[in-house]
């Protein structure tokens, strides 16, 4: 591989942005396709189904083969809230593959011995969301209830291209929830982004099935090109 390939493909690895590298098998020849070029490539119908599935493979396309090497960002779960729920989730979340950060505020709650081997940041989330970064390939949860603390956060969320936002709470927890943020100046279409109440309708009851009925919304977020459709 060229050394200019390499240095575009680590710079987007490190701006959590996807990207593919074309090989032509025959002659060897590569050239990186950046996910924001995929459109306007040759290739587009393929690089867009490698990166659909995060896979890389063989193709054949006119006669000619080409590998396809797929650099996607690790998907991330920001959880809002250091609770029971939470804590069931984080090492379901691990299993798979998914980067788990808990922010809390609340120093009680956020603690290392409550989540061991997941990052716990004792922070506001209006301050440190914006330091961490919310992309297409995260996912924000928000657990706490307590509107001083999830509002920031969603606000955060709805103002990027996250692919899932969930919030717990019932409906009209939720409803109440909407009238602030259209206070807040947003609408109906982004109020269609947030799943709530959070997780798969599974009859969840304790914060283990909770947490499982999260992670497959999420799962069901990230794939759903995949979903059968009948």
């Amino acid at each position: 591989m060229r050394l200019s390939l390499l240095s575009d493909l680590n710079a987007e690895r490190s701006a959590r942005r996807a990207a593919v590298l074309v090989t032509d098998v025959a002659s060897g020849e590569q050239r990186l396709v950046r996910e924001a070029e995929v459109e306007g490539d040759p290739l587009a119908q393929e690089l867009q189904g490698a990166l659909r599935r995060g896979k890389s493979g063989l193709i054949d396309q006119d006669g000619r083969q080409f590998f396809l090497t797929v650099q996607a960002p690790p998907v991330r779960v920001v959880v809002i809230g250091a609770v029971h729920i939470s804590q069931a989730l984080a090492p379901m979340a691990k299993g798979l593959d998914l980067d788990v950060t808990i922010i809390d505020p609340r120093t009680a709650f956020a603690t290392p011995e409550r989540f061991p081997d997941v990052p716990v940041l004792a922070e506001w989330p209006d301050a440190v969301l914006p330091e961490i970064g919310i992309d297409r390939y995260t996912a924000v949860v928000a657990l706490t209830h307590d509107p001083k603390i999830d509002d920031p956060a969603l606000i955060a969320a709805l103002r990027s291209e996250c692919f899932y936002i969930g919030a717990l709470g019932s409906r009209k927890t939720h409803e109440r929830r909407v009238q602030r943020l259209t206070e807040a100046g947003f609408g109906e279409a982004d109020f269609a982004r947030i799943h709530a109440p959070i997780g798969l309708d599974i009859g969840a009851v304790s914060p283990a099935e909770i947490a499982v009925s999260i992670l497959a919304e999420i799962v069901a977020s990230l794939r759903k090109e995949r979903r059968r459709t009948a």
